[in-house]
């Protein structure tokens, strides 16, 4: 198989990987500063409390009604999400049934009793606990498994790689939900298992490109392997390009039409699909040439 000149490509991505490595990191550290500052926004699955979603189906809602309502009930001090027919109530304490009904008896006063369904979810501290300790292992478990299968197929420098960029698309998500104080909750939790098995799969595309390479190719020098390394991105990035932007257009579809209860997840999904896709072209391939060329100095590499 011949190899284009590097002249004779657009882009150099090998060459260019200490910028791409800055603004990882740059994020990277941004976010890290801003979860130790602000921390999560936990919802009740990970926190005791009650979340009170309520639904008008005649009449828009308001503030002043909402804020009313609340007041009255002896919640001034709350600050409910309102849309034109839903309220959203988190309470940082959980809620028994008289209590919710106080809540419920003032809606149906101002909207009409047959105009108001609600939906309530109360978690307490045990239970909230018991979700945190199940979430951080099955998150743990993803990123093992990952490991040990890209091991068995490639080997370590690829799976390596490969979990630094999941790492890296995790922390993005994670990192803008700090900053923007948004909920994070055990649908957050399904979005980040979400993107980790997008971003996995495109970033072995490219992987099981080099390999079929490398196997067609004696790498003696740096610039064999860079030129192995962008030969296999540019032969899988139409491929990358047309799935993020298929996957992509789908989460901005669910995030501007789908429902006030999936708007979290959507918008998760969105962000950790656009990082990773940036991670599997620019970030992980160039890690694993960064490891790799190490090994020139001692022998050629071969195929793996």
């Amino acid at each position: 198989m011949s190899f284009k000149p590097m002249n004779e490509y657009k882009f150099d991505f090998v060459k260019s990987r200490k910028i791409y490595f800055i603004i990882s990191s740059t994020i990277a550290v941004v976010g890290l500063v801003c979860i130790l500052l602000f921390g999560l926004n936990y919802g009740v699955d990970f926190k005791s409390g009650t979340n009170l979603d309520i639904s008008v189906s005649k009449g828009n809602v308001t503030n002043d009604q909402v804020n009313a309502i609340l007041e009255e009930a002896g919640y001034g001090d709350l600050t409910p999400s309102i849309g034109e027919e839903r309220v959203s109530i988190r309470f940082e304490d959980a809620m028994n049934e008289d209590e919710l009904n106080t809540i419920i008896d003032g809606f149906e006063k101002v909207y009409g009793e047959g105009n108001i369904s609600h939906e309530e979810n109360t978690v307490d501290a045990g239970v909230a606990k018991e979700l945190g300790k199940k979430a951080i292992i099955v998150v743990l478990l993803a990123s093992l498994g990952i490991i040990i299968y890209v091991t068995i197929r490639f080997e370590w420098r690829f799976a390596l790689s490969a979990v630094i960029a999941l790492i890296h698309d995790a922390f993005v998500v994670i990192a803008i939900f700090s900053i923007f104080r948004l909920e994070v909750s055990l649908t957050f939790i399904a979005a980040v298992l979400t993107i980790i098995g997008y971003s996995i799969n495109d970033t072995i595309v490219i992987f099981d490109r080099i390999r079929e390479n490398l196997k067609k190719m004696k790498v003696k020098t740096t610039e064999d392997l860079s030129k192995v390394v962008n030969t296999s991105i540019w032969q899988t990035l139409s491929r990358s390009v047309n799935t993020a932007l298929t996957v992509v257009i789908a989460a901005l579809a669910l995030l501007i039409f789908g429902s006030e209860s999936i708007r979290l997840f959507s918008l998760a999904i969105l962000i950790g699909l656009i990082s990773g896709g940036y991670s599997s072209i620019f970030v992980a391939s160039q890690l694993w040439f960064d490891m790799k060329k190490g090994t020139l100095k001692k022998k050629t590499v071969t195929s793996e």
